[in-house]
């Protein structure tokens, strides 16, 4: 009875693309500091649009609910750049505790300023140091340009982008009608450029 088996060569041919694909499969885990903060700012943005999607603020009710849309603001306190993920439920423009989105992994409020406010020395959501610059720039529908020590993007239940809602005059005023970038800037140089696309809200990295 004639039998058949793989051939020595063969073995060693399937090994080394097993090893190959195995290579290939392996994550980068050498991101340099601007690309972990690129990404990790870039999927923080994607979250908020997400909450906004869950979470329509319609309220037939309220004349100016569109102002309570999730939002993710970038400012500036006390020399350190920062950002904090929030829906402003009572209108006051400010981060409230109870208005700040919560974690679903790790449970904490994703505040980069809990340690100024709060005095917690181990927060750590969107703290970005007082060596990194931050600037935003884009038009608004109005053709208004934003440029931002406090920033804003905001999103409606649609996941369509806006650059701002605490003084929204109507629905649509800010909406983003071309392409916004957020550029984090390290004391190297070095680059990470967020691009928010208008329309669709998708959320791009690159490393000029």
């Amino acid at each position: 009875m004639k039998r058949s088996a793989f051939s020595l060569l063969e073995l060693i041919f399937v090994i080394v693309v097993i090893g190959i694909l195995a290579a290939l499969s392996i994550p980068n885990m050498n991101y340099s500091p601007i690309q972990q903060l690129g990404e990790q700012v870039a999927s923080h943005i994607r979250y908020t649009q997400h909450l906004a999607m869950s979470d329509d603020k319609y309220d037939p009710n309220d004349e100016t609910w569109y102002r309570e849309k999730w939002q993710i603001r970038f400012r500036r306190l006390m020399n350190e750049n920062g950002y904090v993920v929030f829906s402003d439920a009572d209108q006051n423009r400010n981060t409230d505790t109870a208005e700040i989105a919560i974690d679903p992994l790790s449970g904490e409020r994703m505040n980069g300023f809990d340690r100024f406010e709060a005095g917690n020395l181990t927060a750590s959501y969107g703290i970005l140091g007082t060596n990194l610059g931050v600037e935003q720039s884009c038009f608004t529908a109005d053709n208004t340009l934003v440029t931002a020590n406090e920033g804003v993007f905001a999103f409606d239940h649609l996941g369509r982008p806006y650059s701002g809602v605490s003084n929204a005059g109507s629905d649509d005023q800010y909406r983003l009608a071309a392409d916004c970038n957020l550029t984090l800037t390290d004391v190297n140089g070095n680059r990470a450029i967020i691009t928010v696309r208008a329309e669709t809200g998708s959320v791009s990295v690159t490393y000029p």
